[in-house]
């Protein structure tokens, strides 16, 4: 029997939304197997836009289900997970009533399909909305506390495609340039903003080099270093290379080190693709050993990159107290390797995106270097340091703008 159009990127969408609840993987795993059957890049595309949507809308999209039926659904359940991408494309995505229907449906049954469109029809002759900000899982809220709701609202919709210009980190003017060329915005030296949905393949200077993607907060750990002038600098956990870029652009020496070979031989092509240097080094930070001291090092560490659940919405419902709690281990082993590989006098910066306290603000109190506080006019406009010196981002900020992606930054001198 034939397939309905489109069901294939349905049905790769709701597998993305079972291995993300169900199995704990995150999109980037889920992606692949769930997209195997789906031949065109705009269904490839529209599986991966519902599957974010339905993510990013979780916790209100299961309210509008519940509200209609009368005994609540598993969470498990099949039709629960095909109700919500069926809204998430009507709601979010502005697919008609009947093309939902239509073309999800088919991927149910029996009993649970005539539920499904029970629960649509009566949702949608009922003209249910969405709030204007997303509700976070209610632990999620929790760990936040009074940042949940500024950063929910930078969570309405996905983040803008921010770049980073190769030669343009400290002159206003060339990012100028750039910004008309590309009908953009700057809001920061070597900072372009664009609109979503623009391959990034195609805009000019991605084959020349002149810029990477890397989102505006994810560049200000390394301007925090400045000027290299030759010195030599450690980027540690450095794969897939923003940062190693940024460092190199900006006159350092780099040593860039991950234990990825994937990721490295990422950082390897877009070295080569910028005309930059850095000397790459596939190692476990936990066990390699440098033959020098660094006069700068700059420890992007793993961590629950919950950070990033603007562009990353899985991590909303897949990380819990356990895995924060592992990689707060994990940095803190990494933090006290990384300072006894300084020079005297030398700077370490530290960086998460992540928003939870135990992977920022509790690691930085227990360094015992020197602080070398973050002053407000090394940060962009709209940016502010903490009273303690540090750097706090979630995407609340800069709303108005599209947002940020969430880091924490602390900075020490050895």
């Amino acid at each position: 029997m034939a397939q309905p159009p489109g069901i294939h990127a349905r049905r790769a969408a709701l597998q993305m939304l079972d291995a993300v609840l169900r199995r704990g993987e995150t999109l980037e795993q889920a992606e692949p197997a769930a997209l195997r059957s789906v031949r065109s890049a705009p269904d490839k595309a529209l599986a991966r836009a519902i599957a974010h949507e339905a993510l990013r809308w979780l916790t209100d999209l299961d309210a509008l289900i519940d509200s209609a039926t009368p005994q609540r659904l598993p969470d498990d359940a099949k039709a629960r997970s095909v109700l919500r991408l069926m809204l998430a494309q009507w709601l979010r995505l502005g697919t008609p009533p009947h093309a939902v229907v239509a073309t999800a449906l088919p991927l149910l049954t029996g009993g649970p399909r005539r539920l499904a469109h029970g629960v649509f029809s009566t949702l949608a002759k009922r003209e249910a909305t969405l709030p204007a900000v997303p509700s976070l899982p209610a632990a999620v809220a929790a760990r936040w506390g009074d940042w949940a709701p500024q950063i929910a609202a930078g969570l309405a919709d996905p983040p803008p495609l921010d770049l980073t210009l190769r030669d343009g980190l400290h002159d206003p003017v060339q990012t100028t340039q750039w910004a008309v060329k590309l009908g953009g915005e700057s809001y920061a030296a070597g900072h372009v903003r664009l609109s979503r949905g623009v391959a990034v393949e195609k805009i000019e200077g991605f084959r020349q080099g002149e810029w990477w993607v890397q989102d505006l907060a994810a560049s200000l750990p390394a301007r925090l270093l400045g000027e290299g002038a030759g010195r030599h600098v450690l980027d540690l956990c450095a794969a897939p290379g923003g940062k190693t870029m940024q460092l190199a652009a900006m006159g350092w020496k780099v040593t860039a080190l991950d234990l990825s070979k994937r990721r490295l031989d990422l950082l390897r092509e877009n070295l080569k693709r910028t005309g930059l240097k850095a000397s790459l080094v596939r190692a476990d930070a936990q066990e390699w050993e440098p033959k020098h001291r660094f006069d700068a090092i700059l420890l992007d560490a793993p961590c629950s990159a919950t950070g990033t659940c603007r562009r990353h919405p899985d991590v909303l419902h897949r990380i819990g107290q356990r895995q924060i709690a592992e990689m707060a281990e994990l940095q803190s082993a990494l933090l006290d390797r990384a300072a006894g590989w300084l020079k005297p006098g030398g700077i370490l910066v530290y960086a998460v995106c992540s928003l939870e306290a135990e992977e920022g603000e509790q690691q930085a109190m227990r360094i015992t270097l020197d602080p070398l506080p973050i002053q407000p006019h090394e940060l962009p406009p709209g940016i502010p340091s903490t009273p303690d010196g540090w750097m706090r981002t979630h995407p609340g900020l800069l709303a108005e703008h599209g947002g940020l992606d969430g880091f924490f930054v602390a900075r020490w001198r050895g």
